[in-house]
């Protein structure tokens, strides 16, 4: 039995290899296609690598058998995603196709959902597939920013930056740890950051237009993040705050009384 185990997992940690390998794949696309420079490859290489070692890391650590057709819709996404930081760094130096870049941008977001709708119905959601499509979401989201910040202003960084603000915000109080209640409007504000991004970024709008609409989605995203850190303050005051003496069980009180 640890023999099947042993196998099963250097099979998973494998698919994470074939998803690095694929990520070059694409890099090698598109250095072809648009010619891109030493930033854009070096950025993409980095990403490619990480994206292996933190994924190979977590699957070890979760101790899934199987890395499943969700996850596989994921690392996917996770390619595109990385193609698309290669074509924004090398925008410093260079400006790539814009419709590129949107194009494969908008293949990302239309992805995002389906690994959900394929875990459930497939019966292979976990917790490692939902934090692992999180993360790709909110990486997305932050390199989308940052080539909009270059047209808008460094502002629109705050779109981005917001969720790893939060994680580091966790650190120092814990209660923001807490485990939120689903919201269909916290998801829809989510989803709406990449395509306000992504109409923004491919600049067919007048100025004015395009900055309204990332401005709308920082708006909407500070109204998000403000009701749940909210809620979580509050929740954690409640579950901190000591019972009524009144409400203690006749048992504790003192005897003769």
């Amino acid at each position: 039995m640890a023999l099947n185990n042993t196998y099963d997992a250097r099979l998973v940690q494998q698919e994470t290899a074939v998803g690095a390998g694929v990520q070059i794949l694409v890099l090698t696309w598109l250095g072809t296609a648009i010619g891109m420079g030493p930033a854009g490859w070096v950025t993409g290489l980095v990403f490619a690598v990480a994206t292996w070692a933190v994924l190979s890391r977590a699957l070890h650590r979760s101790g899934l058998r199987t890395f499943g057709p969700a996850n596989r819709v994921t690392l996917g996404r996770a390619t595109l995603v990385g193609g698309v930081t290669a074509l924004v760094a090398d925008s410093f130096v260079s400006a790539p196709p814009v419709s590129l870049l949107v194009g494969l941008t908008a293949v990302a977001l239309l992805l995002d959902g389906v690994d959900g709708k394929v875990a459930r119905r497939t019966g292979t959601s976990t917790a490692l597939g939902a934090r692992f499509d999180m993360e790709v979401d909110a990486f997305l989201i932050l390199v989308l920013s940052v080539y909009v910040s270059t047209a808008l202003g460094p502002w629109v960084l705050l779109i981005g930056a917001m969720r790893y603000a939060f994680v580091a915000a966790a650190r120092f109080a814990p209660w923001l740890n807490g485990a939120l209640p689903p919201s269909t409007a916290r998801k829809t504000v989510a989803a709406m950051q990449g395509i306000c991004l992504l109409v923004a970024g491919a600049d067919l709008l007048p100025y004015a237009a395009n900055f309204g609409v990332a401005l709308l989605a920082l708006g909407l995203l500070l109204w998000s993040f403000g009701r749940d850190v909210l809620w979580l303050y509050r929740t954690s005051r409640v579950v901190a705050r000591p019972a009524p003496v009144a409400a203690l069980p006749k048992v504790l009180e003192p005897a003769g009384r």
